[in-house]
């Protein structure tokens, strides 16, 4: 048995703390609710649109690492976690958008 929280409840307390703090956090495709990874794009009032990921550092510790494109279109964003689902349906993908996103992400998808 892992020590790590079931996804859906990690992507739960994500959004709730999200959305008490005044952002706005949706899930844009629910992947397996125990194991699944999850993909984040985080924005700022729709603005600066980015992937982020859990991912395993150097040091052995979880991280949150920038992953898909770096060029800030929606569409290429979209076409990109749209992608990884056909690859991997157990994929979360979950939308933010507020202020210190990544802040909020790795706050909570770190500890648990």
């Amino acid at each position: 048995m892992s020590g790590r929280l079931p996804t859906h409840l990690v992507v739960s307390a994500l959004l709730r703390r999200v959305n008490d703090a005044g952002g706005l956090g949706t899930v844009l495709a629910r992947g397996d609710a125990d194991a699944g990874a999850v993909l984040i794009i985080t924005s700022e009032r729709g603005a600066g649109p980015r992937c982020l990921e859990r991912a395993p550092g150097l040091d052995g510790q979880a991280r949150l690492a920038a992953t898909g494109p770096d060029d800030g279109d929606l569409q290429s964003i979209a076409e990109y976690w749209q992608r990884r689902r056909v690859r991997d349906p157990d994929l979360w993908v979950i939308e933010l958008d507020i202020a210190q996103a990544e802040r909020f992400a790795a706050e909570t998808m770190l500890l648990y």
